[in-house]
């Protein structure tokens, strides 16, 4: 590996590898919600209901990607349709107290797994880490033209 964007193109490899590994799934009963719903929970989360079009527009997938993992998520309950409040035709999907429940769960596991990794890095290496990271982030997000919402 010559050049440092090397080294970050292999780590962000191995990363992808093992970001499922952090929260290894228990045997028996797991309401973990899959990749999808848990980045489409985080989403409605952070912007509030949200129709199909304005997923579309947020992830840049197409309908039919969208309206097929959107009916598992009502299958599952964790989302349901509501009328625009703000009186459009199209409906949206709203986060349900089950989805809010299982996110936070997920996400609860996830921030686990994190600090079992990061257990003797110094509190200053874990915030350079996350800024670093965040920064990695939003410059992706600014290329692709998509920002995630952040508080």
């Amino acid at each position: 590996m010559d050049k440092p964007v090397d080294l970050i193109e292999f780590e962000t490899m191995l990363l992808g590898r093992y970001v499922h590994l952090l929260t290894p799934r228990a045997r028996g009963a797991d309401d973990r919600l899959d990749r999808s719903a848990y980045l489409l929970l985080s989403r409605i989360r952070a912007e509030g209901p949200m129709t199909i079009g304005r997923l579309s527009a947020a992830f840049g997938l197409d309908a039919s990607t969208l309206n097929r993992q959107t009916a598992a998520m009502l299958r599952a309950k964790v989302v349901r349709r509501i009328a625009d409040p703000d009186g459009g035709m199209a409906r949206k999907f709203a986060i349900t107290p089950e989805g809010e429940r299982r996110l936070d769960a997920d996400r609860g596991r996830n921030i686990s797994g994190l600090e079992r990794v990061m257990a003797e890095w110094t509190p200053e290496e874990v915030a350079d880490f996350a800024a670093h990271l965040s920064r990695f982030n939003r410059d992706i997000e600014r290329l692709d033209g998509r920002p995630w919402p952040r508080d």
